[in-house]
């Protein structure tokens, strides 16, 4: 499986954004996805997931509320960005697992991984 991210780029407090990930390759092994963000000298931390029914989606408390996570039935996963700020500058990486149970914040629960996608809020 090939995660390729896109939607990234420049916004000012406040804007939106929207961020796809699109897979490529057996995509019908991918049980759940998720965004992860990793800003300059900070550990990659998570975001939010769903899984491929699109029926479980789960975000991190710094997001709850703004964020908002969709799935369509190619698997193409998307994340749209509401009152962004600036300590939501970052790059964001999407990811998948292949299985069911998961530990949604854990990057190693992961098999694969997009090359990520800058986000800039400005203030």
């Amino acid at each position: 499986v090939q995660l390729r991210e896109s939607g990234g780029g420049w916004v000012e407090d406040g804007g939106s954004l929207r961020l796809s990930c699109t897979p490529s390759g057996r995509t019908d092994t991918i049980e759940v996805m998720s965004w992860f963000r990793q800003a300059p000298g900070k550990e990659r931390e998570w975001v939010g997931g769903i899984r491929k029914t699109g029926q479980g989606r789960y975000y991190a408390d710094s997001v709850k509320g703004r964020f908002t996570i969709s799935i369509d039935n190619t698997r193409t996963m998307f994340l749209q960005m509401d009152r962004l700020k600036p300590e939501d500058t970052a790059v964001y990486y999407c990811a998948a697992c292949p299985r069911y149970a998961v530990n949604w914040s854990g990057t190693r629960d992961y098999d694969y991984w997009g090359h990520g996608t800058q986000v800039t809020v400005s203030s």
